[in-house]
């Protein structure tokens, strides 16, 4: 059997860590592989650990030839549906995935506006398949439009804000940043918190240990934090563009709910005070 494994292909996802690889490993050698490798033709599309430890170890392995692909986006697109639902892919990734799917059905969306028959099969690219047509069943249904950020959000199991945040990581984030937060070392909250700085300063926090990106991003926080508090709060104020600052602003609207609602309390019982004192004089006395 000849299997070819694309480059393009296996890094398209985020490689396992190499505890993760490990892991793996030993399941394999004791269990087997239980799973079925997908191929497209003879392009390997998913189970990209699995072939290399079986080819490694001499491990029997079983294949499925996929025929719902009829493009290199048609691939994409499974490939992040498939990786979207797996427990073991972290909050940033997941939303790292859902962003390129928006990229992908945006693109196809312009395309296929400025030429219909642009939706065919992607000739150019020598090894996908020359197969032509529109999208098959299984793939029409991963091209439903995000028409919103909360689709985004809600395809990758996480909140409008953290979206907002991993946008602006991948924006604006030096390389060492978005490592940390690949890495679990760094939250998403500071990492968009950081990813505000200029790059050489991102870098040199970097540089200097994950404890110096932390304060980084707490310094960040802090000046933002006392910017607002600085200014009155009006219903503009409260229009917070940016995810991270909403993350930021939730706890001092919190506090200024629990002080409204002291107040209120405290007002309910003057009031409940004064006709006290006042109903029982306009009444005359209580009959007894």
């Amino acid at each position: 059997m000849n299997i070819v494994v694309n480059p393009d292909i296996k890094a398209y996802i985020d490689p396992l860590t190499p505890d993760e690889f490990m892991a793996l490993e030993r399941s394999l050698l004791t269990e087997g592989c239980r799973d079925v490798l997908v191929l497209w033709g003879d392009m390997l599309i998913d189970g990209h650990n699995r072939y290399e430890i079986c080819q490694k170890h001499g491990l029997p392995f079983q294949t499925i030839q996929s025929s719902v692909f009829k493009n290199i986006e048609d691939v994409h697109l499974w490939m992040i549906e498939q990786h979207l639902g797996r427990r073991s892919v972290s909050d940033f990734q997941r939303g790292v995935l859902a962003l390129r799917k928006r990229e992908i059905l945006e693109h196809r969306r312009e395309r296929i506006l400025t030429d219909p028959a642009s939706n065919h099969a992607d000739e150019s690219n020598s090894d996908v398949p020359p197969w032509e047509g529109e999208a098959t069943p299984a793939i029409a249904a991963l091209t439903q439009p995000f028409k919103s950020r909360d689709d985004i959000a809600k395809a990758a199991r996480l909140s409008s804000n953290q979206v907002v945040m991993i946008e602006k990581i991948n924006k604006q984030a030096a390389p060492e940043v978005v490592a940390a937060v690949k890495a679990g070392s760094l939250s998403i909250n500071a990492a968009a918190a950081v990813a505000t700085l200029p790059e050489e300063e991102q870098k040199a926090a970097a540089s200097a240990g994950m404890d110096q990106l932390k304060q980084a991003a707490k310094r960040v926080r802090d000046a933002k934090r006392k910017q607002r508090e600085s200014v009155p709060l009006t219903d503009d104020s409260l229009n917070v563009a940016d995810g991270e600052e909403q993350a930021d602003e939730l706890p001092r609207l919190r506090k200024l709910v629990d002080i409204l609602t002291d107040e209120n309390k405290q007002l309910r019982k003057q009031v409940a005070t004064l006709l006290e004192r006042t109903l029982p004089s306009k009444l005359g006395p209580v009959p007894t």
